[in-house]
């Protein structure tokens, strides 16, 4: 009998938490590196979120919280959806869970039964065919192209629904290509939704206010009403608020499946943070207005990086709606050899040539399901951003 579960032979490492750890590793050997793999804001978390975090320490702050989050921060969640959304959900249809990775393992895990699958569209965050995979589901692919900017269309949601999908998983603003539904990009999918009653949607707004120009957030509940009843919308504080740290994540949707979520939560981790609660308290009720001008730096980085990596030789990036990484195509490179003979057979032969030559370390695209692609992270200073541009518009020109 084996020790170890059958499920972990279905299940990857993270590739961008191990792109990001290879980097540190190099560093501390004294190599210059410049680390575009993590998935975090640079910025620190605002004081007045900080000092909500004393105070509610102060105030003792520091027993067990109901397992579906403090009042007071479910409250500010329903409110928060209201507000920004136009979505009308009870505080006892929100439930608090640490980090976003919690939200989607306890829908999954009170959901999935074997054989259930899940639409997942390509490229995806590394963790989401994981998850589905631990909770018994099988994820199912739907394949967008760089043409479609990246996003799912209304003909592949329809060829990828059979009678034994459970969910579709969306993320707008996507981790990792950045790219982002339209009011009319929505529609269109909650037209082909709306005539299989038994799919429901899981949609991943974790990048919602990092959207860029005059671009109009829309999630899909609030552009189809009909879809509320089989929405379960995600969100959290770690973006936006650059929380990551504080392990925050949220989500809103039918009491039924709130209650389930609930129980498994309560037999795994109970409540989250009880600190980091109240500190969301504020971020979330508190002034908004520094998003607006973090939001502007990283625009500023966006048009940096795409620009300079269109200057690269066989590189193709297009400019995303939102979040904070590009996806550019590296399709022209493949089959070409570097100065030592190697050769590039692969989107994950380029990025491990890239960090081995320059020092860059970014993260393959087949890791996120759709290749020959890689993943950068301009979530740095724009001086670190333009050296590392410059060293893969090197590489890439050295490529024979």
């Amino acid at each position: 009998m084996a020790f170890l579960a059958d499920v972990l032979s279905r299940v990857k490492p993270s590739a961008t938490i191990a792109v990001t750890q290879k980097a540190r590793e190099l560093k501390s050997a004294g190599r210059d590196v410049i680390g575009l793999g993590a998935g975090e804001p640079d910025f620190d978390t605002p004081d007045n979120i900080k000092n909500a975090a004393i105070e509610a320490i102060r105030r003792g702050e520091t027993k067990y919280p109901p397992v579906s989050g403090i009042v007071p921060l479910r409250e500010a969640i329903a409110k928060k959806f209201k507000r920004e959304n136009n979505l009308d959900y009870r505080p006892e249809q929100t439930i608090v869970g640490t980090g976003g990775k919690q939200i989607l393992f306890n829908a999954f895990m009170a959901t999935l039964n074997p054989g259930d699958e899940v639409i997942i569209p390509r490229p995806y965050w590394v963790s989401y065919p994981e998850m589905v995979a631990i909770c018994g589901g099988t994820p199912a692919f739907a394949d967008t192209t760089i043409d479609n900017g990246f996003k799912l269309t209304a003909a592949a949601l329809e060829e990828a629904i059979t009678p034994r999908t459970k969910w579709l998983l969306m993320n707008s603003p996507s981790n990792p290509s950045g790219a982002a539904y339209t009011e009319a990009e929505l529609r269109a999918l909650a037209d082909v939704l709306l005539k299989h009653p038994h799919v429901w949607v899981l949609t991943d707004d974790m990048y919602e206010h990092l959207i860029y120009g005059d671009f109009v957030f829309k999630t899909i509940a609030e552009v189809e009403p009909k879809l509320y009843e089989r929405t379960l919308t995600m969100n959290g504080v770690s973006k936006a608020y650059a929380m990551t740290g504080w392990r925050i994540g949220y989500a809103a949707g039918p009491v039924a499946l709130i209650k389930a979520m609930d129980m498994i939560q309560g037999q795994q981790t109970s409540g989250a943070c009880t600190i980091a609660q109240w500190a969301s308290v504020e971020a979330l009720n508190g002034p908004q207005d520094f998003i607006a001008k973090n939001k502007a730096i990283f625009q500023a980085r966006r048009d940096l990086v795409v620009s300079m990596l269109n200057q690269a030789r066989g590189i193709t990036c297009p400019s995303p709606e939102g979040a904070f990484y590009v996806y550019p195509s590296c399709a022209q490179l493949i089959g070409k050899k570097t100065k030592a003979g190697k050769v590039i057979d692969s989107d994950e032969a380029f990025c491990s040539e890239l960090l081995e030559a320059e020092g860059v370390a970014v993260v393959f695209g087949s890791a996120f399901g759709l290749g020959p692609n890689f993943r950068i992270s301009y979530a740095t200073s724009e001086a670190l951003l333009e050296e590392a541009c410059t060293r893969i518009q090197r590489f890439t020109a050295s490529l024979t």
